[in-house]
Formats: structure tokens, C-alpha cells, sequence
């Protein structure tokens, strides 16, 4: 199976970020919104990040153009009936997830299609068995910004089909040029399911007033050499991702290390998001 007729479901931060790598990629993308508004604010944000690239020299002007050639957006999902590749990047609402795969199933004629989900923690199961296919249901999860960052996760079911497991892999290093990594369909995968418990045991630290969020996020740089610290990092990945996270992975596991903090819900209620709303713990 060539890929080439891909969609993707929502335009947020997420799913702008793998509409651009697939458009460019020289696939040909539809990118499926709720209304015109939230259409165009997709298109600007993918026009924006393209600009980005060719003000750096990482993208020429040619290629950024052909990049938006190859993208067009929707609000009708009928639309999305000849795509060989759907991904959903919708929010981390399971019962959306669900309803957005049951559509699909009913919309998508090519008995071969593969329909992805971009979650970074729900199982993925729940989303195939809302469907007739569920052997060709898998999670393709990209990281933020997803323009930028290498790693995509391969989500395996324990339904989906072998075949499926293998052109996806295929097609996400060879066409994508991006690094794939097989992961079993569990509470967080692999990246989360280390990421989420230590961004929590630095949000707690903060919160009991052990140390400053500088001196946190000082003490990993510098200490153990990583490139960000855990508040900061918090704020990249987005406060409301991280909460999301944590909640279904408690929810599955029980596990204490993923209880969300106290401090994390309440920034999130008061809509502190990080980078993505300008405050999170800092200002941006």
C-alpha cells in the first residue's frame, strides 16, 4: 500500500504541526475542522510555522508554497471518503475520540485505509473498537512541535493487523523522515509513561515550596545535562496535555506517581496553559 490521500482531523497546536509534515512530505492532505473559523485559524498557524522555516533557511519559498498546494481544508467529513491515511488530532476527550472514529467508519470507503489516532496516552483499543475495522487502527504519535521533533510513536493495538503495524512504520521513516518507535498499547506508551510521573514529582516539588521552579529546572540542566528543565518543559508540552495525560493514566493504573497535582489542575483551570497560551509557571 502507497499512501498518498492522507486527512487529518483537527488543527490545534498538534494537528497543524502533522498536517505541515505531511503536506511536506508531497502527500496530498485535507485537514478537517468543526467551522470556517477554526479552519482559518488552522491555515494561519501552518502558514506561520512554514514562514518560520524559510525565515531560518530551513525551508525555501518554493517548497513552502508547494507545501500549501498541497494542503485544503473542510468541515464536511463525507469529504474525507477516498483518504488512505486519517489521523486524529483531536482534544483529549475520549468520548470525542470514539464519536470521531465511529464517523470515520462510516465515511471512509477504502476497505485498506488506515485510520490513526494522535493520542498521547488513551488507549487505543477503545477508539478501534469503535469501528468495523479495528485491525487497522493504531496510534501515530508525533511530539511537539511535530514539524521539528524526530520521534513518532507506533501504537499497536492488541487487534491491529501485522500489515498495518509495518506500512505505517514504513511510511513514517520513509516518507516522513521521521524516527518511528513500536510501543504497546498501554497507560502512556513509552515516552509518557516516563515523562508524566517526573514532570509530576517536579510540579509537586514546586508546589510543596521545596525549591523554585528556576532552581528545579537549573538542577536537571546542569545536574544530569538535560537540555530543559521539568517546569519548562511542563510549559512546552502544555499544561492541559500534561493534566490529560496524568488523569488517564492514573485512571488506568492507580499509580501515585501520575496523580495530577493540585497545582497542575489549578493552572489549567485558570487557563495557564504555557507556552501555547503565553503563562504557564513563566511567561512567554
Amino acid at each position: 500500500m502507497t499512501i498518498q490521500r492522507t486527512a487529518v482531523i483537527g488543527s490545534g497546536l498538534m494537528g497543524a504541526g502533522i498536517a505541515e509534515v505531511l503536506a511536506k512530505s508531497g502527500l496530498d492532505v485535507i485537514v478537517r475542522e468543526i467551522n470556517d473559523e477554526a479552519s482559518a485559524a488552522g491555515r494561519a498557524r501552518i502558514e506561520k510555522s512554514l514562514g518560520r522555516a524559510v525565515e531560518k533557511g530551513k525551508l525555501d519559498a518554493d517548497a513552502r508554497d508547494t507545501a500549501l498546494s498541497n494542503l485544503r481544508f473542510s468541515t464536511d467529513i463525507a469529504d474525507l471518503a477516498d483518504r488512505q491515511l486519517v489521523i486524529e488530532a483531536a482534544s483529549e476527550n475520549e468520548d470525542i475520540k470514539k464519536s470521531i472514529f465511529s464517523e470515520l467508519d462510516g465515511v471512509v470507503t477504502d476497505p485498506e485505509a488506515i485510520l490513526a489516532s494522535n493520542t498521547s496516552s488513551m488507549p487505543i483499543i477503545r477508539f478501534a473498537q469503535s469501528t468495523s475495522r479495528p485491525e487497522r487502527v493504531l496510534g501515530i504519535h508525533f511530539f511537539n512541535p511535530a514539524p521539528v521533533q524526530p520521534l513518532v510513536e507506533i501504537v499497536s493495538s492488541v487487534l491491529t493487523a501485522e500489515e498495518v503495524r509495518s506500512t505505517v512504520t514504513d511510511f513514517v521513516s520513509d516518507v516522513l523522515g521521521k524516527k518511528p518507535v513500536q510501543a504497546e498499547d498501554r497507560p502512556g506508551f513509552i515516552v509518557n509513561a516516563l515523562l508524566i510521573p517526573y514532570l509530576c514529582s517536579a510540579i509537586r516539588m514546586l508546589e510543596s515550596g521545596f525549591a523554585t521552579k528556576e532552581d528545579i529546572d537549573t538542577g536537571m540542566v546542569n545536574g544530569c545535562a538535560h537540555p530543559m528543565g521539568p517546569i519548562k518543559l511542563a510549559d512546552l508540552v502544555g499544561l492541559d496535555t500534561c493534566l490529560f495525560a496524568a488523569q488517564s493514566m492514573y485512571e488506568e493504573t492507580g499509580d501515585l506517581a501520575t496523580k495530577p497535582p493540585v497545582l497542575l489542575s489549578r493552572m489549567v483551570d485558570a487557563g495557564l496553559l504555557g507556552v501555547k497560551s503565553g503563562r504557564g509557571f513563566y511567561e512567554y
